[in-house]
């Protein structure tokens, strides 16, 4: 009896510190998914790299709790891991400004691949939009890279014929949604609608990526009255909400 007790009394310091190495490496493994999720649309190398920084972090943390645990001082690891965070914060403080600069321009810019457009002095036709810049094509046939964030930035003209008229929405559907049935249901309930489109360009759903985990959608919507733009982008945003509510109801 007095062995088990003294066995107990010996391993009890070190339960808080098991607990500590199991939990970070589940939050080291989540943060390498989410970082996988977050930046698929980047080069291999820069999601690699982001990876890798997350999971960097989130050891040197677990692994400062875990020396508390045992009552080492974690000072100096703590100061450590505050220069790690930094430098990293101003390693990629461009390519995180180019990549947030990505997502709000997918909603509030109105452009797209096939638009031209003038920002920075410059003008093209918009060939590639990828997570970091915005790829121009000049009329002389040049190629010219524009930074995402100077789209937030700059003033942004788009000179193709009746850009005003296009709404464009994107969506985001888990993996397991049934697509055709999602579409049908989501064109019908846009029909709605119809009295305030151009009735000469129906709403188009289309693909713009697709995965096991999830599929990329952009809803094109043509308006009949530049004016209402704010107030059916937000009816439309409400039914595709609608329709993604009930898709999620019928796979339970």
């Amino acid at each position: 009896m007095a062995d088990s007790v003294n066995l107990g009394a010996l391993v009890a310091p070190f339960v808080p510190v098991v607990i500590i190495v199991v939990l970070t490496a589940l939050v080291a493994w989540l943060v390498s998914f989410l970082s996988t999720r977050l930046f698929r649309q980047s080069t291999p190398q820069m999601a690699g790299a982001a990876r890798r920084l997350g999971v960097i972090v989130v050891l040197l943390i677990g692994g400062t709790l875990a020396l508390q645990a045992l009552g080492v001082n974690p000072d100096i690891l703590l100061l450590v891991v505050a220069l790690f965070g930094v430098t990293i914060l101003v390693a990629l403080r461009e390519p995180l400004s180019n990549y947030g600069a990505k997502y709000f321009s997918d909603i509030y810019t109105p452009f797209k691949v096939g638009d031209t457009i003038q920002v920075q002095g410059v003008s093209g036709k918009v060939i590639e939009i990828n997570a970091m810049t915005t790829i121009l094509l000049s009329d002389n046939d040049q190629l010219i890279s524009v930074p995402n964030v100077s789209m937030m930035r700059d003033v942004v003209v788009n000179t193709s014929p009746q850009a005003w008229k296009e709404l464009t929405i994107p969506i985001s559907l888990s993996g397991n949604v049934d697509l055709p049935a999602f579409e049908s249901d989501l064109l019908k309930t846009l029909s709605k609608l119809r009295t305030r489109l151009d009735p000469r360009f129906p709403p188009v759903l289309t693909t713009k990526a697709r995965s096991t985990q999830s599929t990329d959608l952009m809803l094109t919507l043509m308006l009949r009255r530049p004016e209402e733009r704010d107030a059916i982008t937000l009816e439309a945003n409400k039914r595709v909400t609608e329709v993604l509510e009930q898709a999620r109801g019928a796979r339970r």
